[in-house]
């Protein structure tokens, strides 16, 4: 890997000890490192320059959103050595392993046609919470030709470029909603079967699972607004998908539970989580853990739900949202 071509940007707030290992673990690989702080109460940024690490202290009058961290982070970086052609973007919560940048590098050299590389990206701490097992099934997705990455990921500067890099608007979701761009450009994205990134989650209580699902919500809501009406539909699915179990587990509770109806729909609700744990053909997950997995997807589109309304409150009220945080 040619050191002079390939840098990073770290972005966080207040991760403590974790940013140490995530900027202890890049800055072994790479000369080229800016971390990107977004309002840290702790000691985050005095941390970050005691490891040699230039630090970008986002304007605080206007709104953090993890997108505006990375593009000011990557124009930092190209500032300092305008010849870098791939940017390593990394969460504060993660630590990058050992041969992923070498890997990724060569695979996006010879591959000139796509924008991104992304690998696997595993949760620290498993079995610390039920929370944090589904954050692990969650980035196991498949190997290959992708439509879009996650926080963690190589990306072309000549790609980012051409479309302007993140969207600085949107409060979550602004991975995908880029690379849907990249993807209208001709781009492509590969995920790569190479370990690529240690992620801590520390979600141990069901109301950060709650907040994170309702910033998912809406994210899909934010995108669809701006991209539903494409041929690919953008986000339309997940939107339509959450309304319909929404307004169905609200059907359920609002019937008598010694009515018939309400009898066939908890089985359609029981046979439809069953169907999802014969659908999912991954070999990481014993039937327990299938099912969980089955049960969270229905029951957190009660708080994705929530994110979608919010979201078109917001913006018939003309008020735009600030952060969703769950930890």
């Amino acid at each position: 890997m040619n050191n002079n071509l390939v840098g990073a940007v770290v972005i966080g707030r207040n991760e403590g000890d974790r940013l140490r290992v995530c900027l202890e673990s890049i800055r072994e690989q790479l000369k080229y490192v800016i971390y990107v702080d977004s309002g840290s109460t702790d000691s985050s940024v005095e941390l970050a320059e005691s490891l040699g690490v230039y630090v970008v202290n986002l304007d605080l009058t206007i709104p953090f959103t993890a997108a505006r961290a990375r593009n000011e982070g990557a124009k930092a970086l190209l500032k300092i050595n305008p010849q870098i052609e791939f940017i390593q973007f990394v969460d504060g919560d993660c630590e990058v392993q050992a041969g992923w940048l070498d890997q990724a590098y060569v695979f996006l050299k010879e591959s000139v046609d796509y924008a991104i590389a992304c690998g696997r990206r595993r949760e620290r701490y498993p079995n610390a919470s039920v929370f944090n097992q589904l954050c692990d099934f969650e980035w196991n997705t498949p190997i290959g030709d992708a439509k879009s990455c996650g926080g963690d990921a190589l990306i072309r500067v000549k790609a980012l470029k051409l479309v302007n890099g993140y969207d600085e608007s949107l409060i979550a979701g602004e991975e995908p909603e880029m690379c849907f761009r990249l993807r209208r450009k001709g781009w492509r994205i590969m995920r790569l079967d190479v370990e690529m990134t240690l992620h801590d989650a520390d979600m141990t209580r069901i109301s950060q699972w709650w907040k994170r699902h309702t910033r998912a919500g809406h994210a899909y809501a934010e995108s669809y607004y701006l991209h539903g009406q494409s041929s690919e539909k953008f986000r339309m699915k997940e939107v339509r998908s959450n309304l319909f179990w929404t307004g169905f587990l609200a059907v359920i509770l609002s019937l008598s539970v010694w009515s018939p109806s309400f009898l066939l729909c908890l089985i359609f609700f029981i046979v439809q989580i069953l169907r999802a744990v014969l659908l999912d053909k991954s070999n990481n997950k014993n039937f327990q853990q299938k099912l969980l997995v089955s049960i969270s997807n229905l029951l957190s589109k009660l708080p994705q739900t929530l994110g979608i309304f919010v979201f078109y409150k917001n913006i018939l009220m003309g008020r735009k949202q600030r952060l969703i945080e769950y930890k």
